[in-house]
């Protein structure tokens, strides 16, 4: 337990216990630059302290989520305040009219506020957050670390950092950040425009990264941790002490934006908790994940494989294949009858499309390119500006919208060899990308239908799921007039959607709103697949008109449009909310055939081969030197959806006996009665394992 006397010499400006240090007192001292940080700091928040968002003393009324009303004083009460006076337990961040708030935030007016635990995807977020910004002050502080970026992906935290002695132990450290959660030291964070951030930050790759993050934006949040000064993306809790636990992963080298691995950059992962019992959970969901592990399973089942002769890019092998046509197949079934038409782009072009788009300027770093003297070439990694090109062919009419293009061809970005990951990751991919042109009283209807399209695809999956609107950035292109009816659209469609929807303020892109679709998978993980992009950029780029029917040219508004997303991230996700148990639709190994004695070998075979007439993925195993019973368990490993017996009786009669790869029996049956079945699961596009 950390003395009184230590805890107050902690917050001390000149001086730092940690550790054991912090047991016996020993003194760590701030290096100059620290110091010098931490004056800065002060001055900025001194400067800033005046600004009140609110009036203090205006009454105010809190509708929490259990419909219940609360009373508040603004720019006074906080969420913080509220989860105590209501005894609304485990709360780490608040969400204020659908804008995540901190936890010591005062509420500034009406609202309706949403408390959320450290079980909600925001809530695992800020409480890791946090938990960078106590590691990050631990390797400054205690192994005087050099760090460069604090943060957090979806899976973890995370602090980037050069020691000249890297040999670090993660227990040692994870005992430090521990120690350091217990001071309880205050977390406070402040709003920096540009100038601002380059007076607080001298180390000159700390401050390149610390800019790549303020793009867009008018300012980029800093936060003090003890001693220590960082860069923060979100909201954070109020005090270290909301973490009473922590666990250090792996240390490994980062190659930075527009770096190498020699710049001595090492990343340290890890994560952080409210308490022993949920690091006991997530301990069992690390254990079912890698059990459900697409890279695993990918293996185990010869679906795909990577190399290093294509870094970053699936070798999809014929099991594989049979998913990623299947799934594409779906798409374009419901395309059919959706109204859209699909295109066909090339894959190479010049640096003069992506100049005109725009994508140059902001993505050329992420973009693989190609040397033709006298020109330079890139390969797409995106089809909309290609689709810009196809509209602006020749004169459109009024009557001619909504246009609706679909678009399988392949992209390449140039993700970094870190950011790859199995399927999730990748350098080459596939999107089930569409592109709506319509005009502005279109819009309101093709959004619905969108969502509409959404729905009925995750269906089929059994994904439950919500909606975010995310709207108006503070840095944005266009007039606010048009950002503001789109806006309101998207709100009506998604309120005619019926679907649970949340607001996400001011994190639209800065030339559109959107939606955003997560879905939540069998073991509780959610996974932001689909979109729905509006975009008001594009058009005037391109300078796209329509003639409308009072024979003025008008703007048309173009949507982006994904389902699945990428078709190799969509596997990925399917493969482990299935845990590689595939349904029969999709499944790459639907039927094993095993004959058993006499002439039925052949009879096998005449089953196998009427399956694959069918269209299904079927396949015989007549080794007999392996008992029935060793080949029936061999093909359910295998995740075979039904195994198909076959004797003397079954060849005789025209039979086949059925069993289900769960174990299941259901009878011997008719081969013609159980084809039908069979296509009729196919069909119905069924996830049920009887028939």
């Amino acid at each position: 337990m950390v003395s009184a006397l230590c805890a107050r010499r902690l917050l001390q400006p000149g001086r730092i216990h940690l550790g054991s240090a912090w047991r016996s007192c020993r003194e760590l001292h701030p290096s100059a630059g620290q110091l010098e940080r931490l004056r800065l700091f002060s001055a900025l928040r001194e400067k800033q302290s005046g600004q009140k968002a609110a009036e203090p003393g205006q009454n105010l009324s809190v509708r929490l989520a259990d419909g219940k009303t609360v009373k508040a004083v603004a720019g006074i009460t906080t969420p913080l305040q509220i989860a105590q006076r209501t005894r609304i337990k485990g709360a780490v961040v608040g969400r204020v009219n659908g804008e995540l708030w901190e936890l010591a935030r005062p509420l500034e007016a009406d609202c309706e506020l949403h408390l959320l635990s450290f079980d909600s995807l925001e809530g695992r977020q800020v409480v890791w957050r946090t938990g960078a910004c106590v590691l990050g002050a631990v390797m400054e502080t205690h192994f005087t670390a050099h760090v460069c970026r604090e943060g957090v992906s979806d899976t973890a935290l995370y602090c980037d950092y050069r020691l000249d002695n890297s040999a670090l132990s993660l227990e040692e450290v994870e005992e430090r950040c521990k120690e350091m959660a217990g001071l309880k030291l205050p977390i406070t964070r402040l709003e920096l425009n540009v100038h601002e951030l380059g007076e607080l930050f001298q180390d000159a790759l700390r401050l390149q990264l610390a800019e790549e993050q303020i793009q867009g934006k008018n300012t980029i949040s800093v936060y003090r941790c003890g001693q220590s000064v960082g860069v923060c993306s979100g909201p954070l809790l109020p005090h270290t002490g909301f973490i009473h636990s922590f666990k250090m992963l792996q240390v490994s080298p980062v190659t930075l934006s527009g770096g190498t691995e020699a710049l001595g950059v090492m990343r340290m992962i890890g994560v952080s908790f409210p308490g022993e019992k949920e690091k006991e959970q997530w301990v069992q969901e690390q254990e079912e994940a890698r059990r459900r592990d697409h890279r695993r399973i990918g293996k185990d089942q010869e679906l795909f494989f990577f190399n290093d002769v294509s870094p970053g890019s699936c070798f999809f092998l014929p099991k594989g294949a049979h998913i990623y046509n299947t799934l594409t197949d779906f798409i374009k079934s419901e395309y059919k009858s959706r109204g859209f038409s699909e295109v066909v782009t090339p894959t190479l072009f010049s640096t003069t499309l992506w100049e005109r788009s725009g994508h140059w300027e902001h993505y050329s770093e992420n973009m693989f390119t190609v040397k033709c003297e006298p020109h330079t070439f890139a390969l797409k990694p995106m089809n909309c500006p290609a689709h810009c090109v196809m509209y602006e062919q020749r004169v459109r009419s009024w009557r001619e919208l909504p246009l609706r293009w679909a678009d399988f061809g392949a992209l390449h970005r140039n993700e970094h060899s870190g950011a790859l990951g199995g399927l999730t990751r990748v350098r080459r991919f596939c999107q089930d990308d569409a592109h709506i042109f319509c005009t502005p009283e279109q819009l309101e209807e093709e959004i619905t239908a969108c969502l509409d399209f959404v729905r009925s695809v995750y269906c089929v999956f059994g994904f439950t799921f919500h909606c975010l609107l995310s709207t108006r950035p503070s840095s944005y292109l266009g007039e606010t007039a048009l950002w503001d009816s789109a806006e309101q659209q998207l709100e009506r469609s998604l309120e005619q959607f019926g679907e649970r929807w949340e607001l996400n303020p001011g994190d639209g892109a800065f030339y559109g709103p959107k939606v955003d679709i997560q879905i939540r998978d069998a073991i509780g993980r959610q996974h932001q697949c689909a979109t729905i992009q509006l975009d008001f950029q594009l058009p005037i780029r391109f300078n796209l008109q329509y003639v409308g029917s009072d024979g003025g040219m008008h703007r048309p508004v173009m949507v982006h449009r994904a389902v699945l997303g990428s078709l190799e991230r969509m596997i990925a996700i399917l493969a482990e909310n299935f845990g590689g148990k595939w349904p029969l639709w999709l499944s790459p190994a639907q039927v094993m055939v095993l004959p058993v004695g006499g002439d039925s070998k052949q009879y096998g075979r005449e089953v196998v081969h009427r399956l694959k007439k069918a269209g299904f993925m079927a396949d015989v195993d007549d080794d007999h030197g392996a008992t029935l019973n060793k080949r029936i368990r061999s093909a359910q490993l295998a995740q075979y959806n039904y195994i198909f017996v076959v004797g003397e009786k079954e060849r005789e009669s025209g039979t086949v006996s059925v069993r289900t790869r769960g174990g299941k029996q259901l009878g011997q049956r008719s081969l013609e009665d159980v084809m039908t079945s069979l296509e009729e699961l196919r069909e119905r596009r069924s996830n049920r394992d009887e028939f």
